[in-house]
């Protein structure tokens, strides 16, 4: 798929998606996922076509919104809804339901990895058994995690640190 040139749009390396997506591979089938910063949309088409039930893909961007919205035309993706709004402003008033897999990759610039964890925890995005997928620049040290937030794997590629982290009973 075309990549649209944007500031801080930095799609998914291939590689990670498939690392990911193994570690994924026991629960994605009729998952209900969360793509914040879809930009091309790389990781929820992904998991579309991995058997997840549906993704909304939210994105600000609106040269990004228009090729995601065409990708997801030209794949035939059922079970994509496509938001272009502000991630932290759609986690902070849309109305919140429960996803089992939450993608989490901000602009590396970004500084709100910890602020985004807090709102999907307070508002109700995730529950005990949501997984949630961050990815950040290497040499960033994990954020700090809500109560019962667990990291189950972390990887480094390149500049990228992978972590999924699974929310459990707070302690």
């Amino acid at each position: 798929m075309p990549v649209v040139a944007q500031a801080g749009l930095r799609p998914t390396a291939e590689r990670i998606r498939e690392t990911l997506f193994n570690w994924l591979a026991p629960v994605i089938e009729g998952s209900r996922c969360l793509d914040l910063f879809a930009g091309t949309g790389a990781l929820g088409l992904e998991s579309l076509s991995r058997g997840a039930r549906s993704v909304v893909f939210v994105e600000a961007a609106a040269a990004a919104v228009t090729q995601l919205r065409e990708s997801i035309r030209l794949l035939d993706a059922a079970g994509a809804t496509v938001i272009r709004q502000d991630a932290s402003d759609y986690l902070r008033h849309a109305r919140p339901e429960a996803f089992d897999i939450v993608f989490v990759d901000p602009p590396f610039a970004a500084d709100f990895y910890e602020e985004l964890c807090r709102l999907l925890t307070e508002r109700g995005w995730v529950r005990a058994g949501t997984l949630v997928y961050l990815e950040q620049d290497r040499r960033r040290e994990l954020p700090a995690l809500p109560p019962g937030w667990r990291p189950q794997r972390e990887k480094t590629a390149g500049n990228v640190r992978y972590t999924l982290v699974r929310v459990s009973e707070e302690e």
